[in-house]
């Protein structure tokens, strides 16, 4: 009986998926919308939508992005977005997702920021802002002690940040001196006692399989995010240029000592700050903006983070408003384009803020399994950010004392602000409560207090 041969089975080639851009621009232009609750909020909508639900990046890649942006002085959810934007569409991606994370918060802001500064004096304005201090105040407290809790693992750390506390709150020291101190003990301390001064903790590692990922644990790394030396060199040159064209223009235009140049100068410099996120870099923007410049006043340093915490996306464009009220204020186009004049400044500062935020991931994204682990770069890092808890708490001191005496230490306490401060810790620490409700909570009991007492 002669049986038929048999055929090897006809090997069918497919394709790789891949996620259609037209797709992923629509996700991160409703992810601008919707990333409200700060760093960790935004980065857990990230994690629920492209990790668990559309499968777009398995767990394990998601978190490898993820530790290396913590490492970066920037937002690190807006860098995220980069990042993986870019691991799927190459720089174009990269660029949308990064903008479309900011764009929708700074338009909003400037709409803010304008009803703030145009109206503020009304009694209501002033009801609500005066229960929004104390929460504001509570925030940073609880900001201090949730990167403190993460980033202070041994006495050599918590000696950092202690140090770091006296010498911006009793010595004055400027933020920038603090960070390259501490990065220079981090360098030293790395060789000498290394063990103290490694990334613990951090996110950890994948423990969970949510299927099948698009960019999956052993898809090859794409052409496009593997290091070549003409792709950095052309990177770093546009990047140059990307800052020095309208900076060269503002000195051109204005000259050195307008307002405008000096918040393109002063941004770029406090772009390289944020390390621990934006309420690291607060207190050398109060430095600079407040002291130094003139923009804005204490008071309005405290309302515009309010407004930061109750928009969508990350907490350092509370810049924005920086730069929108010190642009109205000054009157730097004249007495009939303020609104003009604050757009175009809240503008620039985003600008000169979040463009070395993009330089870092198109720059740095293909060296990341070169850097992750090596000592050498994460010490200097983890020291920083020991340093960073002590500046925050300095940042909540300088918040209490112009909510509780806001009229200097030799007149009286504010005991209702005292006790909505306290109310809004209580529901922070105590009940785990949404940042938003608790100041929204805050702001009509501030309301009630200014109308009935």
């Amino acid at each position: 009986m002669n049986t038929p041969d048999l055929q090897p089975p006809i090997e069918v080639r497919t394709e790789p998926p891949v996620v259609r851009f037209r797709d992923a621009f629509i996700f991160w232009l409703k992810l601008g919308f919707i990333s409200f609750g700060g760093p960790a909020g935004q980065i857990s909508i990230m994690h629920q939508e492209l990790v668990e639900n559309r499968r777009w990046i398995s767990e394990r890649r998601f978190l490898h992005a993820l530790n290396y942006c913590m490492l970066l002085p920037g937002p690190e959810a807006q860098q995220l977005a980069t990042y993986i934007g870019w691991l799927m569409h190459r720089t174009r991606g990269g660029i949308v997702a990064g903008v479309l994370f900011v764009l929708p918060s700074l338009l909003i802001l400037i709409v803010l920021s304008w009803l703030y500064i145009a109206f503020g004096n009304q009694p209501l304005i002033e009801g609500l802002f005066y229960g929004i201090k104390p929460a504001v105040t509570a925030i940073v407290l609880q900001a201090a002690h949730r990167i403190g809790s993460r980033a202070l693992k041994n006495s050599a750390l918590w000696t950092i940040a202690a140090a770091s506390f006296v010498a911006i709150f009793a010595l004055n020291v400027p933020f920038p001196v603090i960070v390259a101190v501490a990065a220079l003990i981090g360098y030293a301390g790395g060789k000498i006692a290394p063990s103290k001064f490694s990334v613990g903790g951090g996110h950890g590692v994948a423990q969970k399989s949510f299927g099948k990922a698009i960019i999956d644990d052993d898809t090859p790394t794409p052409l496009h995010a593997q290091f070549h030396s003409m792709r950095l060199f052309k990177i770093v040159f546009i990047g140059v240029l990307l800052w020095v064209i309208p900076m060269g223009g503002l000195v051109a235009i204005y000259g050195w000592n307008h307002t405008y140049t000096q918040m393109g100068w002063f941004f770029t410099k406090a772009a390289f700050m944020t390390f621990g996120g934006a309420y690291a870099v607060l207190p050398y923007v109060y430095q600079g903006a407040v002291a130094q410049f003139s923009w804005l006043t204490p008071t309005q340093m405290i309302d515009g983070l309010a407004l930061g915490e109750t928009t969508p996306g990350p907490l350092i464009m509370v810049v924005a408003f920086v730069g929108f009220v010190g642009g109205y204020a000054k009157a730097v186009l004249g007495p009939d384009n303020l609104f003009l004049a604050g757009a175009i400044a809240a503008t620039l500062v985003t600008w000169f803020t979040f463009l070395p935020s993009f330089l870092f991931i198109l720059i740095g994204g293909p060296l990341v399994e070169a850097t992750h682990q090596d000592i050498q770069f994460t010490a200097p890092l983890t020291a920083i950010t020991a340093a960073v808890v002590g500046v925050i708490l300095n940042l909540a001191t300088f918040f209490g004392f112009h909510v509780l005496w806001p009229q200097g230490w030799a007149q009286r306490f504010d005991w209702i602000s005292g006790l909505i401060a306290l109310a809004a810790l209580i529901a922070l620490f105590r009940f785990k409560r949404n940042v938003i409700h608790v100041i929204i909570a805050c702001a009509l009991l501030g309301l009630l207090a200014k109308t009935f007492l």
